[in-house]
C-alpha cells in the first residue's frame, strides 16, 4: 500500500470559501500573482514564499507559531528568516486569530501577528500547512487495518495489522519525503516477498538513518537527533557549532551566513545529529548521514583529508571543535612536562 498523502487545509473560517492553492495545484498558475498569501511557515510555505518573493510577487508568510520553521533550531531558523526579509517577505506570526474572507479587490486575511492587528489583502492563498495520508476509500476497515488520522498503522517492517498487507511511504511515515519514501519501498519489497521462513532476518524502517534538508537559501539540512531530542531521552550531550565565516571558501563564494552544528553523546565521538545551515546544506550534510549509517564515530571525519577551498571544510571543523575540548587543562600540563622532559 503506497497511497502517498495530499495537501492539508486547516480550519480557517472562510478558506474554503474564498478559495486556495497548495503545493501541488500552484505549478498550474498561468500568471505570477502581484500579491500572495501564504499560510504555514514549515518547509513548503518558507520554500514557495520565497521563490515567490523573488519572482516579484509581494508575499505574506502567516504562521501561528512563533517565527518561521518552528521544528529546525531556533538560531537555524532565523537565518532563514533573516533572508526571507531581505527578500521581500513580510513575515506574520504568533497569531491564531486568522480569518479569510472574499473582497471585491481580492482575498482578505485579518489576523494579529504578536497582537498588533493585520489587515492584507492577495490575489492568491497559497497552503502550506503539511501532508493528509490517504487512507479514505480504501476498504482498511473491511481489511482489517488499522489507521488514524496520521495514516496506517505499521511496525518496524512496515506490516500492518493484517499480517499480509504492507504499506511505505507518506500513507504511514512521518517521514514525508521522497527519498524516505523509496528507502520505505525497498525494505517492503524485502519483506513482503522475499520473507525469511523463520520471521527473522527482516529489514527494519528502524534502521534507517533519513536526512531532510529544506531548500529555502540558506538552506536547512538536518540528520539524527536534536540536542531538544537527546536530552527528553536522557541522553547526555555535548554540541559544537562551526560559523560559515570561518570557512574560507564560504567567504570567497558570498555564502557565509549559516553554520555546521554536531551533538555528540556526552564522552564519546558518537554522533547523534547535526544541522547544517548552507547554501549547499542538503549536500554537504550527507557526510554525517554516511558516518551515522556506517555507525562511526566522528574520528573518522577528524582524520579525512577535504579539498581546500570547499565549503564541507566546515564538517572538519566542527569535529575539529570535539577534538580541542578533548585537549583538557590537565593533558596540557601533562604535556608540557613530557615536552620539557624531552629537551633536557
Amino acid at each position: 500500500m503506497c497511497t502517498g498523502a495530499r495537501a492539508s487545509a486547516p480550519s480557517i473560517p472562510g478558506l474554503k470559501e474564498a478559495g486556495y492553492l497548495t503545493n501541488e495545484s500552484v505549478f498550474g498558475l498561468r500568471q505570477l500573482p502581484r500579491r500572495l498569501g501564504v499560510i504555514g511557515a514549515g518547509p513548503i510555505g518558507c520554500e514557495l514564499a520565497q521563490a515567490f518573493a523573488r519572482f516579484g510577487s509581494q508575499v505574506h508568510l502567516i504562521e501561528a507559531m512563533h517565527g518561521v520553521l518552528p521544528n529546525e533550531d531556533r538560531d537555524a531558523a532565523q537565518l532563514v528568516e533573516q533572508q526571507l526579509v531581505k527578500d521581500g517577505v513580510t513575515v506574520l506570526c504568533c497569531g491564531k486569530d486568522l480569518q479569510i474572507s472574499k473582497a471585491a479587490e481580492g482575498k482578505r486575511l485579518t489576523g494579529a501577528s504578536h497582537s498588533r492587528p493585520y489587515d492584507v489583502i492577495v490575489d492568491e492563498i497559497l497552503v502550506g500547512t503539511g501532508r493528509t495520508p490517504n487512507v479514505e476509500g480504501l476498504g482498511l476497515d473491511t481489511a482489517g487495518v488499522a489507521f488514524d488520522a496520521q495514516g496506517v498503522k505499521v511496525n518496524g517492517r512496515l506490516q500492518t495489522t493484517h499480517p499480509k498487507i504492507f504499506a511505505a511511504g507518506d500513507v504511514c511515515s512521518r517521514y514525508k519525503f521522497t527519498h524516505a519514501a523509496d528507502a520505505m519501498a525497498q525494505i517492503v519489497v524485502q519483506n513482503a516477498l522475499f520473507p525469511h521462513p523463520f520471521g527473522l532476518g527482516y529489514a527494519s524502517v528502524d534502521s534507517l538513518i533519513i536526512p531532510w534538508c529544506t531548500y529555502t537559501d540558506p538552506e536547512i539540512a538536518h540528520v539524527g537527533l536534536y540536542e531538544t531530542d537527546a536530552r527528553a531521552k536522557g541522553i547526555e550531550v555535548e554540541t559544537y557549532t562551526v560559523r560559515l565565516n570561518e570557512v574560507d571558501r564560504a567567504i570567497l563564494d558570498g555564502q557565509e551566513e549559516g553554520f555546521a552544528r554536531i551533538h555528540l553523546r556526552k564522552g564519546t565521538d558518537r554522533l547523534l545529529g547535526a544541522t547544517i545551515v548552507a547554501a549547499h546544506a542538503g549536500d554537504l550534510i550527507n557526510e554525517f548521514s554516511v558516518l551515522m549509517r556506517a555507525g562511526g564515530g566522528v574520528k573518522a571525519i577528524a582524520g579525512t583529508i577535504h579539498p581546500y577551498p570547499t565549503q564541507a571544510e566546515v564538517n572538519k571543523k566542527v569535529v575539529n571543535l570535539w577534538r580541542k575540548a578533548r585537549f583538557s587543562p590537565s593533558t596540557k600540563t601533562k604535556l608540557t612536562r613530557l615536552f620539557a622532559w624531552l629537551r633536557r
